[in-house]
């Protein structure tokens, strides 16, 4: 399993981001990270897209989904039918997004270490024999930051995108019941946690490496965030808006 991982995954990513800073050396390291990380998303859409738009459908049908479980809240059998009945119906795969989201795990961990490494010095025996390592590379974003210093602003920055990505795309929460079930509370909880905890920790896991892993989170919320929004105006059109 690690061989998989480190001679398909890791190292095709890592030759592929000295290949820009080679290929372009006019751009600095900042510029470099958010076109890498802009063409990896590109390359991974149809299978986010998948995803997202289940999120996105799941957060339209929320109300439906939420009367039919108080409907059937005295009889779970019967519940948990008529929400399989509701998804068939609506052509909605509720694992999906999970199942995706395992596909991109190995992905989403070697960017993160490749990130995490920074860029000096340069791994040689990582290269293929075709991909020649830059002399140097300004690793000094648009002539301000340093990413491969640690920074503060851009470990808000990255939180604060990830906040508002959690924001954009988690259903709205249904008002609190007098007497709320166990899974009514642990699913609220879930959501408050991942949408306030979720981005304090990375804002302390960016604010204590190189700011090239904050610049890649950030670039990579914002472009989940167009996704969100595209597909959104999809489902629009294809009158599937709230």
């Amino acid at each position: 399993m690690s061989y998989i991982y480190t001679h398909f995954i890791y190292d095709p990513l890592y030759n592929g981001l000295v290949f820009l800073s080679g290929a372009l050396p006019f751009l600095d390291a900042g510029i470099i990270i958010i076109i890498f990380t802009v063409i990896v998303k590109l390359i991974l859409f149809p299978i986010s897209k998948k995803a997202v738009r289940t999120q996105a459908m799941m957060k339209l049908v929320e109300p439906e989904l939420n009367a039919i479980k108080e409907k059937y809240k005295d009889d779970k059998q019967g519940q948990a039918l008529q929400v399989m009945k509701f998804y068939k119906e609506k052509q909605i795969n509720p694992f999906s997004s999970i199942f995706l989201l395992f596909i991109q795990l190995p992905i989403i961990f070697a960017l993160y270490r490749i990130f995490y490494n920074g860029f000096s010095p340069i791994h040689l025996d990582l290269l293929y024999s075709f991909i020649h390592a830059p002399e140097s590379i300004n690793t000094l974003f648009l002539g301000l930051i340093d990413v491969a210093s640690k920074s503060w602003f851009m470990a808000l920055l990255a939180a604060a995108s990830q906040f508002f990505q959690i924001q954009l795309s988690s259903p709205k929460l249904p008002p609190r019941k007098e007497k709320p079930s166990f899974s009514d509370d642990f699913a609220r909880n879930m959501q408050v946690q991942m949408k306030y905890i979720l981005p304090v920790m990375i804002f302390f896991i960016s604010a204590h490496i190189a700011s090239a892993l904050a610049l890649y989170w950030t670039t990579s919320n914002f472009f989940t965030i167009g996704q969100e929004l595209v597909v959104r105006r999809q489902l629009a059109k294809e009158g599937l808006k709230k």
